[in-house]
């Protein structure tokens, strides 16, 4: 087994703390700001789990225990969260913010991410309150605050070096992920459809709603078509909505997460960027 250890800053006393609670036989540097400790998960390692952990927050570390032989070839599909994982802004949230209801809307998607109330009524509650925004809002948050979110294009990018299928499930809006599809060469996009009447926003959603079982629903859908198992396809996200889909990834990453999250997923990355993923199976 691998002990993955990523950050910004990595103190050397850290490391060889981490190496020793580990069991691991050798430190190896794998970048900058990544590090390999080989033969991690022996005797020592399961005890001191808690305290790899404990260390690593204090530290604004990321870890990972991975196995030694997984490379990221041995993927085939990467699914993604568009907002707050994909992207560094929730789009509803910014759409809001053009009419001054940001504060409301924000309220009702923490509520929904932390999964204290229902999802669908939680987005029906949102769009509607965004009843006669013009449709050309959405082409504004796109240009001017959507920001992707650090290591997304080197993620990417190493997805399709290794012929990794790329899938975005969002609980936003097609007007968005259509345009990032073709900016990013993503394989597959699933989202919401806004109502739109005379250039405005009619409050309504078209369609199915994309809640977690759509997200689920649709990721069995293009595994099946592309023939591919479980255990190759890697899952990240970031909030309630997600977990469904992720339960059905070999790999699932908690990104940036609520504790409801991270705490059922089998690896999180906290503190650094989406390339961090790269480096679990470098």
């Amino acid at each position: 087994m691998l002990l993955i250890i990523q950050g910004a800053e990595i103190d050397t006393g850290d490391l060889k703390t981490l190496a020793k609670l580990a069991g691991a036989s050798a430190i190896e540097q794998i970048s900058a700001t990544a590090f390999r400790l080989r033969d991690a998960g022996g005797g020592q390692a399961a005890q001191a789990t808690a305290e790899i952990t404990q260390r690593c927050e204090r530290a604004k570390l990321d870890f990972a225990f991975v196995p030694e032989s997984r490379r990221l070839a041995d993927f085939k599909l990467l699914v993604m969260d568009m907002d707050s994982t994909l992207i560094t802004i929730e789009t509803i949230d910014e759409l809001a913010d053009l009419v001054g209801l940001k504060p409301q809307v924000a309220k009702i998607t923490e509520q929904a991410m932390r999964g204290e109330i229902e999802y669908n009524e939680s987005l029906q509650r949102r769009v509607g309150l965004l009843k006669g925004l013009d449709e050309s809002a959405l082409k504004r948050v796109y240009d001017e605050r959507l920001k992707l979110s650090p290591g997304a294009e080197v993620l990417l990018a190493a997805a399709k070096q290794h012929g990794i299928k790329t899938l975005l499930v969002s609980g936003g809006f097609t007007h968005v992920t259509e345009l990032l599809k073709p900016r990013l060469g993503l394989d597959y996009t699933y989202s919401n459809t806004l109502g739109v009447a005379n250039g405005k926003l009619t409050g309504d959603i078209i369609g199915r709603i994309v809640n977690a079982d759509a997200k689920r629903d649709e990721l069995l859908r293009v595994s099946s078509l592309l023939g591919i198992q479980r255990e190759q396809i890697i899952g990240m996200g970031d909030g309630a909505n997600d977990l469904k889909f992720m339960a059905e990834c070999g790999v699932s990453v908690a990104y940036h997460a609520k504790p409801i999250v991270r705490g059922q997923t089998t690896h999180a990355v906290n503190f650094g960027g989406l390339d961090a993923v790269v480096n679990f199976f470098n």
